[in-house]
């Protein structure tokens, strides 16, 4: 949206530029020519009748007196030429070529002829056509400007109510969302209010529902176990004692796949990604594996990063050590660690990648899949790591075989975002759990 309000300010700029300023500068250089010429004219007019006077009153006329009326400034005339009455011809200065001429006749026979460099006049209408453009050219850079902040006015609140909705996609029903002051925007951020809190409403019936669950099937089949304990112990029948055990088994059967859905309920409605600053997730990173690499003789680099993603930080460090822990074991030389900003979408990528052989070309299609391995390890720390990024709504790839890099795609967040006012911070959640204030 901005760059296409930029682009719209700039055509209606250019456009403004080609109607206007080109025919702008054209008059201004027309204007300062015939000013010139004008003023060449009056010089000239001037110049014969006071020769005129000198001439009447019998005052004798030579070059030193014509030269009062020419002169070396930019502009100004620098040849003269007269003839009298008497048929005498006088001049004075050189004359420029090309040249601008002026002349004038007084009534008593007087000729007076001045000449002006057209240099001169040509540089002087260059001049007030350079003045032209730059005012242009402020114009432009104030309408840059001016576009640059409108765009910035009307996009920031798109961006806030993005990153809401990745909130709200992500668990979190309580996004914050500022009025913006644009009367549709803040419409369409109202309504997602409104669904973030129908969506609070339902996520907290379920899981009033699942708790109500529980303990309603909890308590049946345990009870129904010790029943079944009871009869095992006090039957002196085979044959009831093993219907027994048997039904003890299919009831602990039975609670286990209770176990399991509930389990399932709880973390798909507790689940839900968060801010985290990757630096802290580094700094963890780095202090967990320095000591290891440095006992094989590798070292570690992972670099410091201002970046922040939606993610789940135990998965996430979960991720970033398995691929860590896969560089270790499996790659050679330096591993290094780096995130770094992807594509338009303010996505972040972090490439882990060392300068070992990689990986087998028969392995590389089928390196995220369950057991396969290069024979060092089970094969599900990959598949694993792949299934908590695709959680937090990530991906990771092997982005190079050789020498191997692992990337982890992730949500990134917009610089323009103030994080404090679209979502509480992990840094600020910590503050206020120190203090009790809500720095």
């Amino acid at each position: 949206m901005r760059r296409r309000v930029l682009g719209a300010t700039l055509s209606a700029l250019a456009v403004a530029m080609v109607l206007l300023g080109i025919p702008l500068a054209v008059f201004a250089f027309q204007l300062v020519r015939d000013d010139a010429l004008r003023e060449l004219d009056a010089r000239t007019s001037t110049a014969a009748r006071a020769i005129e006077v000198r001439f009447l009153s019998g005052e004798t006329l030579d070059e030193s007196i014509l030269e009062n009326y020419i002169g070396t400034a930019q502009g100004a005339p620098r040849h003269i030429a007269v003839r009298l009455p008497d048929g005498t011809e006088l001049a004075a200065g050189d004359e420029p070529s090309p040249s601008y001429r002026g002349s004038y006749a007084t009534d008593s026979g007087v000729i007076v002829l001045m000449s002006a460099a057209r240099a001169d006049i040509f540089w002087e209408a260059t001049r007030a056509v350079g003045l032209v453009l730059a005012v242009g050219v402020v114009a432009v850079v104030a309408g840059v400007t001016m576009a640059s902040w409108q765009a910035n006015r009307l996009a920031a609140p798109l961006v806030y109510l993005a990153a809401s909705a990745e909130q709200i996609g992500a668990g979190q029903t309580r996004p914050k969302v500022r009025a913006s002051g644009v009367e549709e925007i803040d419409l369409v951020a109202e309504e997602l209010v409104r669904s973030a809190d129908r969506m609070a409403a339902r996520l907290s019936a379920e899981r009033q529902f699942a708790a109500d669950a529980s303990h309603q099937l909890r308590t049946p089949l345990t009870a129904l176990s010790m029943r079944l304990e009871e009869i095992s112990a006090l039957t002196t029948q085979d044959d009831v004692r093993a219907e027994a055990e048997a039904s003890l088994e299919q009831i602990e059967r039975l609670t286990g796949v209770v176990d399991e859905l509930l389990g399932r309920t709880r973390r798909a409605l507790g689940s839900g990604t968060e801010l985290v600053l990757l630096d802290e997730v580094f700094t963890q990173q780095r202090a967990e594996w320095a000591r290891a690499f440095a006992q094989a003789g590798r070292e570690l680099v992972i670099a410091p990063t201002e970046a922040t993603v939606f993610a789940t930080p135990g998965g996430l460090s979960q991720v970033l050590a398995t691929l860590i822990e896969n560089s270790l074991h499996h790659g050679g030389g330096t591993t290094t660690v780096i995130a770094r900003e992807s594509g338009a979408n303010h996505a972040t990528v972090i490439e882990v990648a060392d300068h070992g052989q990689g990986v087998p070309d028969d392995l590389a299609g089928r390196i995220f899949e369950r057991a396969v391995t290069s024979g060092k390890g089970t094969g599900l720390g990959l598949a694993l790591a792949r299934d908590l990024v695709t959680a937090d709504g990530g991906r990771l790839e092997l982005s190079q075989r050789v020498p191997a890099i692992f990337s982890v795609f992730l949500q990134g967040v917009p610089r323009m975002v103030d994080l404090n006012t679209v979502v509480p911070h992990g840094r600020s959640r910590k503050r206020r759990g120190r203090d009790g204030s809500d720095a």
